[in-house]
């Protein structure tokens, strides 16, 4: 069953969802706004792909299997900084309607998952879901990724159904295969990109005068992603860490100062 929703506004965008009697959609914690009297709420550790779905057989090992099971999802999104509970919303005795947002400016997205192809998105990207919906996380982009800071920790969509998404800033959408096969981004303006792009993180230049210059004064830091082949790739225009930084220079406490990247004092 196709899930029924509307994306509103403009610059703080929000997700409607209309739901049938006894659909279900689940959202991180602190993603939900709004919802109807007869659309019960529940919290649970665990995801759609959770043991508490799943058969795993019965008596004490079936109920092992699932703790073991949840236990395992919720320390992955601990170690990727992820919250560590969902919160579900199914539609009880008629239609119900359940509203969603992100927690920055910016724009929301609905992607449609066949079974076909995968959807890796950023951290803190998931909003809301369809209960078909599978939610995990990945990892990406090697030792530079880990370095980088940004980008490393991935969130994973897979099965059918609808995932709603959001970012900081509009959006653009390409494909790298328009542009030779290859686009190099900064690490903060990934949003989202389908099964089959090769997602990567490269240091800016080498070790020589302009590469020190492109890190030192460009306000890029060290690396950029790398984002390869044929496939859906989603950028946003705004970054959290350049949010934070106009933020605190708005503030009178900006401490980068016009070196950028690499003499930068925020520490998030």
């Amino acid at each position: 069953m196709t899930l029924q929703q509307e994306i509103v506004g403009n610059a703080m965008q929000m997700a409607v969802v209309n739901l049938h009697p006894g659909q279900t959609v689940y959202c991180e914690a602190g993603k939900f706004l709004f919802k109807t009297v007869n659309v019960t709420m529940e919290t649970r550790l665990s995801g759609p792909s959770g043991g508490q779905q799943q058969s795993g057989g019965g008596g004490m090992g079936g109920l092992l299997r699932q703790a073991m099971g949840t236990a395992m999802q919720v320390g992955q999104r601990m170690l990727a900084g992820e919250s560590l509970a969902f919160q579900y919303f199914t539609a009880q005795g008629g239609e119900g309607t359940v509203g969603f947002a992100g927690v920055l400016p910016g724009e929301m997205r609905a992607l449609e998952l066949d079974g076909t192809r995968a959807w890796f998105a950023e951290k803190d990207a998931f909003v809301a879901a369809e209960s078909s919906v599978e939610f995990g996380i990945a990892f990406a982009g090697g030792r530079t990724g880990m370095s980088g800071g940004e980008g490393f920790v991935l969130e994973k969509f897979t099965g059918h159904g609808t995932v709603i998404i959001a970012g900081a800033g509009n959006f653009i959408d390409l494909n790298p295969a328009d542009f030779g096969g290859r686009i190099e981004v900064d690490t903060g303006c990934v949003v989202a990109f389908e099964e089959g792009i090769q997602y990567g993180v490269q240091r800016v230049g080498g070790l020589n005068r302009q590469g020190i210059m492109n890190a030192v004064f460009g306000g890029e830091g060290l690396s950029l992603a790398t984002l390869e082949g044929n496939g859906r790739v989603i950028l946003q225009s705004l970054t959290i860490e350049s949010l934070a930084n106009a933020l605190k220079k708005a503030q009178g406490g900006d401490k980068q100062g016009p070196t950028g990247g690499l003499f930068s004092t925020h520490t998030g």
